[in-house]
């Protein structure tokens, strides 16, 4: 017989441990409410944090920092982690439905974009999500990355474009002061890259990138940027742009005085990073089934910030292209997925079935419910929203029929699913850590941590540290 939600406390499973994840579980467990919560947070991965671990290039320390207050979150003992468990594979919707009265996904979007131009299927080609996974030391990706461009193309004008490029042009050992893992560093030390050239499609007053982004381009050692006069144009919303918004004020004055800086100073360094702006990629050129060089149009601003083509096509010798035009969300097994928007179906965070008819109990936060746009910290507006219809709905859920605490502790058990504990994450931080600290007492340089790659040797680390075996 089920136990009523009003004799015992609403038991929440949240998939996904990334920040959309702890943030729904912070909000949860700090909002207004006459009942108790009891919340289990799953992610795939051994270890906790999602995008902010596998997602942000090392060298972002100011960003990483968010791990920093996920971390306290998460260190308060009210909300349970459970990792390396993978939904659709270790644990079902149903099996969930048992065990949990509600459940929130928070998946993210961790999938590129299409480009549909080409020669993008070309050797060589990539999506930039992939490179990104492989520097951050994803368990899930190969340990090699085919390094041997001597120029790369990096296509679009946002954060991961920036990061991408500048990862890719920087001379591997000033990356020795970050987390980056030894197969990272090793693989980039031996890359002949001389030119990155990165493509926007728009001009240099409508880029979606950040000021601090901007500016870490420069503080690359031996790097020169490189920017062309004949891209910084400007038409009337790029002038209203430029008055009503500091940050594009800010964007657009750094790269003006880079330009004119660039003629008053020789650039002699052996590594070049090229900002283009105002063209569009038509096609990959290639060799061979290979990449040689990508074909660029050049582009004309149209008076509203947007572009036309002008016809006057631009070839560039390069041997690898990244494509960073955005992410894309994953389809979730069992649960209607949106593939135009790559999210989940829902309203306001109201997971909906194919019909459109909200399923009671089920619900969604972050890049999966809104798609990948916005900056971390606005996450936290998805999750707002996602609590308060939950709150809303309490009274109406359907109880679940197994809601012990223990109860999904024993399933994963008897499947024998080897998950990860917070505890489990404090040994595996704790090892990092140390790694780190060896590095430094080596005299080598440095490091407050060291990243460990392998899932097994994580799952290993964390299972030894953690009681809960």
């Amino acid at each position: 017989m089920k136990q009523h939600l009003s004799q015992r406390p609403l038991r929440v499973a949240i998939i996904g441990a990334g920040p959309a994840g702890v943030y729904a579980a912070d909000i949860l467990t700090k909002a207004e409410r006459d009942f108790e919560v009891s919340i289990d947070l799953f992610d795939q991965h051994p270890a906790p944090f999602g995008l902010i671990r596998y997602g942000v290039a090392p060298d972002h320390p100011r960003i990483k920092g968010i791990i920093n207050a996920l971390h306290k979150v998460l260190d308060r003992g009210d909300i349970r982690f459970i990792g390396d468990v993978t939904y659709g594979r270790d644990l079902t919707l149903s099996d969930i439905r048992d065990l949990y009265d509600a459940v929130i996904f928070a998946t993210g979007a961790n999938d590129d974009a299409d480009l549909d131009i080409p020669g993008i299927d070309l050797e060589g080609s990539f999506g930039a999500s992939r490179v990104v996974s492989w520097y951050d030391g994803h368990p899930d990706v190969p340990r090699d990355w085919p390094l041997d461009a001597k120029e790369i193309a990096v296509i679009g004008n946002g954060n991961v474009a920036l990061d991408v490029a500048r990862v890719l042009s920087k001379h591997a050992d000033d990356l020795l002061v970050t987390e980056i893992p030894d197969n990272v560093h090793a693989g980039l030390k031996k890359s002949p890259v001389t030119d990155v050239h990165i493509f926007g499609r728009r001009g240099p007053a409508q880029v979606k990138f950040t000021p601090l982004e901007l500016r870490e381009l420069s503080h690359s050692r031996d790097v020169d940027v490189v920017l062309y006069p004949e891209d910084f144009d400007f038409d009337e919303a790029s002038d209203e742009a430029i008055r009503t918004n500091n940050q594009v004020k800010t964007m657009v004055n750094t790269l003006t005085n880079w330009v004119v800086e660039q003629e008053e100073e020789e650039q002699t360094a052996p590594r070049r990073l090229h900002l283009h702006f105002l063209q569009a990629p038509v096609e990959i050129l290639g060799e061979d089934g290979k990449v040689v060089g990508i074909r660029m149009e050049r582009q004309e601003l149209d008076g509203t910030g947007n572009v036309r083509g002008t016809g006057e096509m631009i070839d560039y010798p390069v041997q690898a292209v990244y494509r960073a035009v955005g992410y894309f969300g994953t389809e979730i097994p069992e649960v209607a997925f949106d593939e135009k928007r790559g999210v989940i179906r829902n309203e306001g965070g109201r997971v909906l079935d194919a019909d459109g008819a909200v399923v009671p109990g089920v619900y969604t936060t972050g890049w999966i419910k809104r798609g990948p746009v916005g900056l971390i910290g606005h996450t936290k507006g998805d999750a707002l929203e996602t609590i308060g219809n939950l709150l809303e709905d309490h009274e109406n859920l359907t109880p679940a029929s197994n809601p012990s605490e223990d109860a999904v502790v024993d399933l994963l058990r008897e499947r024998g699913v080897e998950f990860t504990t917070w505890e489990g994450w404090l040994a595996l931080d704790a090892h990092e850590r140390k790694l780190g600290e060896e590095w430094t007492a080596a005299g080598k340089g440095e490091r407050e941590r060291i990243k460990v790659v392998p899932r097994e040797e994580m799952v290993k680390i964390a299972r030894e540290g953690q009681s809960l075996k």
